[in-house]
């Protein structure tokens, strides 16, 4: 079997034809159809202030005041847009006023190395496609943007809800800005960010780069400002092309590891055996190393939740030794030799490990 290769395309040699863009990483943004939760498992999460705190899989949530906005999986248990099961959910916990300064918005840095092909701040700058399904209970012109902090620069867009509480799919094509500083390696690349209310200094005229760090077009609708209302996304897509092509479902478990390069959680509380290796023994001091499940952007940082027993026996100074991109030294004072589980199954015990943008 003879194949050509095309510019975009692929040949075979019964004449058919298949993109080459068919294939592979089209979508830049990770868990654009909300199927993983890992912190939260669908419960919800009122967002503090001025702390950038990340609520499902992948996507941030940032607000200049607290308890302004939650957000969910699946919030309002609503039907999904056909096709998918699962939604981002925003509801507004007061009517608030968004002074000039303030901001709040949902956001997914995209790493460096994932919009290298884009040459963006390049003269050869590759045209992208933002397509994505909302659903409001209210209507009008809402707004976000893509940002380069290290310029800074970005691009405000805005979108359009006609109808309250109803699915509507979205598409905007913005041409690649052809200056700017977009890292090609494992720092953040851009920032994909969708507003839900924000001042004058942080908002702009749509549809052109600027050298300003925007969140937002000017006038948008703010969510925040009307009590109880709803903000829905799924199917959220960031390609290179002229036009939105067809959403890019990714396997459950593909979309999973591709997560737990940024966030993994070791253990659940449920009986769980975490079985190590033994490295070393000091005295009383035992070494074991646990490999992630998926390699780390970077080293991880560890935060240990309940308590953890060394063989059934309650150890004293338990903590996380070492974290590296493929795993992490986890130490125990006790004597004995054998595996570490869970101590405290009422509470859960596990570790979660962070390497997010």
């Amino acid at each position: 079997m003879s194949v050509s290769y095309g510019g975009s395309s692929i040949t075979f040699e019964d004449g058919s034809i298949v993109s080459s863009g068919s294939q592979g990483f089209k979508n830049k943004v990770i868990n654009g159809a909300m199927m993983i939760d890992q912190r939260n498992a669908g419960a919800s999460v009122t967002i503090p202030a001025t702390t950038v705190t990340y609520t499902l899989d992948r996507f941030a949530a940032y607000g200049s005041q607290a308890s302004k906005f939650s957000v969910q999986q699946n919030a309002g248990s609503v039907t999904p847009p056909p096709g998918f099961t699962n939604y981002l959910g925003v509801t507004s916990l007061s009517a608030y006023t968004v002074g000039s300064g303030e901001g709040f918005w949902i956001r997914q840095p995209i790493e460096g190395y994932n919009i290298a092909g884009l040459d963006w701040g390049k003269s050869t700058a590759k045209t992208v496609t933002l397509s994505f399904w909302v659903r409001s209970s209210l209507t009008g012109t809402f707004g976000g943007s893509i940002v380069d902090n290290f310029t800074p620069l970005s691009y405000p867009f805005s979108y359009t809800i006609l109808a309250a509480n109803t699915w509507e799919q979205k598409s905007i094509t913005i041409t690649g800005p052809t200056s700017g500083t977009f890292p090609t390696n494992n720092t953040a690349g851009l920032y994909l960010i969708f507003g839900l209310g924000t001042g004058s200094t942080g908002s702009g005229t749509a549809g052109a780069w600027t050298g300003a760090n925007l969140q937002n077009v000017t006038g948008a609708t703010s969510v925040v400002g009307t009590n109880a209302a709803t903000w829905y996304i799924t199917g959220v897509q960031l390609e290179k092309s002229t036009n939105a092509s067809t959403f890019e479902f990714r396997s459950y478990g593909k979309e999973l590891m591709l997560c737990q390069r940024y966030f993994e959680i070791v253990g659940n509380g449920q009986y769980t055996f975490l079985v190590g290796t033994t490295n070393s023994a000091s005295g009383n001091e035992w070494d074991y190393f646990f490999k992630f499940m998926v390699q780390k952007r970077s080293n991880p940082s560890a935060t240990v939740v309940g308590s953890w027993a060394y063989n059934n026996t309650n150890a004293a100074n338990s903590y996380v030794g070492n974290t590296g991109l493929d795993g992490f030294n986890y130490i125990q004072i006790a004597t004995g030799s054998g595996r570490i589980y869970t101590y405290n199954y009422t509470v859960g015990a596990y570790i979660t490990f962070s390497a997010e943008l």
